[in-house]
């Protein structure tokens, strides 16, 4: 027999997939909140909404797996109503409300509105920045655009989220400011690609400016770039990294191979020479600056001559961070049309040789690090150590700074020097200075 939840009208929102999608939560938890809805987000509540991620395969099932998960819960009446939204929902509706139809009602990522309806809740177009925060205190992501113009052929992001968007700069100075007005110290720029920000509005690639205004806001003390594209890249955002220190020597920009043939079949714009002549650039132009890439092994095509070519490179270019993932056939993308040849097991083993290689390269970039002293930001306390992050490491990616917490005592979310006195592959350690 059902029994119903005690729990009556607490929702729960449940996060899957990328930092977009964190944010994209956060929004929905705000707005239910103005509307005076009693919300949490990943505890317990008898209605459930499940943000999910459509974007490859592993995340697909994560994502289905959760749907399930929670459709049994409310058949052992443990919830009562379960919504769907987010990437897989946008791009898999018809087949989702055929295979799971006990869903209370699926919606994709442009249905906010008729989201918080159904939730009995109200749109407010005057909540600019109003979210309820999921992410440590002293960080918030700042998705300053949405969608994707870019063609990539193994990309499915534009059929989910569509065509790029980028929100105005008078709006995101006010989000920061709210923002900040609540403890956040880091902002952490997303978008599908943050070079494109401010062509649909401004008619020129306008993310210095934004920049520029950002850094104006009290309170904030650091601000890092995330997603960024190689194509058309706007090197005066450099010059804006150079002369405000708030501005982080950091930037995440997924370049996904190197050699020509798979570059060109990925429909990537650009080649090996005009790849490594723009690193190169960069590092000429911001000697300190930490740049993360994202890497796909695997592809259609891809030969051993193509792996040992991205191989060589990696090993050449000595990235501060790297992340390494195997490809994904992605039905309605311009590669589903070309055959997945290359064996599972085979991509499995080119992406551990990368990551063996990189592991190695942190390693003596970390060396390096020893008796060196850093400012960093004390993001959580866990078990015997404060766990922090210098400007060179973002959130939940990269590096982690840990210090000895039965011997100093450190407020999280505040800034602390220290110097490194131990390094690993992926950790640093040190004692506080202050």
């Amino acid at each position: 027999m059902r029994t119903k939840s005690l729990k009556k009208n607490k929702i729960n929102v449940i996060t899957l997939g990328c930092s977009k999608n964190v944010y994209d939560s956060e929004v929905l938890m705000g707005q239910l909140k103005a509307s005076g809805k009693d919300v949490v987000h990943e505890e317990e509540g008898n209605v459930v909404v499940i943000n999910t991620c459509g974007f490859i395969n592993n995340a697909k099932e994560e994502s289905v797996n959760t749907i399930l998960e929670f459709m049994q819960k409310k058949e052992a009446g443990e919830v009562d109503k379960v919504f769907v939204t987010g990437c897989l929902s946008e791009r898999y509706k018809p087949d989702l409300e055929k295979e799971i139809p006990n869903v209370d009602q699926y919606f994709g990522t442009t249905e906010l509105p008729g989201l918080l309806k159904a939730l009995g809740a109200d749109y407010k177009h005057e909540l600019i920045g109003e979210r309820l925060t999921t992410t440590p205190k002293n960080y918030a992501y700042l998705k300053i655009a949405e969608g994707c113009d870019r063609p990539c052929s193994f990309c499915a992001i534009p059929l989910m989220r569509g065509k790029h968007k980028s929100t105005p700069i008078e709006d995101l100075v006010i989000e920061a400011e709210k923002l900040a007005a609540n403890g956040v110290k880091e902002l952490v720029l997303i978008a599908q690609d943050l070079t494109y920000y401010g062509l649909d509005l401004y008619k020129k690639r306008n993310l210095a400016e934004l920049l520029e205004h950002l850094v104006k806001v009290d309170g904030i003390e650091w601000i890092r770039l995330h997603y960024a594209f190689p194509s058309g890249f706007p090197m005066d955002v450099l010059d804006v990294m150079n002369r405000e220190p708030k501005i982080c020597n950091y930037l995440d920009i997924p370049l996904q191979h190197i050699s020509d043939a798979i570059l060109k079949s990925m429909r990537r714009g650009t080649t090996k020479e005009k790849t490594t002549k723009l690193l190169k650039e960069f590092r000429a132009k911001v000697p300190e600056m930490t740049i993360r890439t994202t890497l796909i092994v695997g592809y259609p095509g891809e030969t051993e001559e193509d792996f040992n070519t991205l191989r060589d490179w990696v090993k050449a270019m000595r990235f501060e961070r790297l992340g390494c993932f195997t490809y994904s056939h992605e039905e309605n993308t311009h590669a589903y049309n070309l055959e997945d040849d290359v064996p599972e097991d085979v991509k499995i083993d080119r992406a551990n040789q990368i990551m063996e290689i990189q592991s190695q390269i942190s390693w003596e970039l970390n060396q390096a690090k020893i008796g060196q002293e850093f400012k960093v930001v004390v993001d959580r306390k866990e078990g015997n150590y404060f766990v922090g992050r210098t400007e060179f490491d973002s959130p939940d990616v990269d590096n982690e700074v840990l210090i000895d917490a039965t011997s100093t005592y450190l407020k999280t979310g505040e800034f602390t020097r220290v110097k490194i006195i131990e390094a690993e592959d992926f950790d640093l350690y040190a004692e506080a200075l202050s």
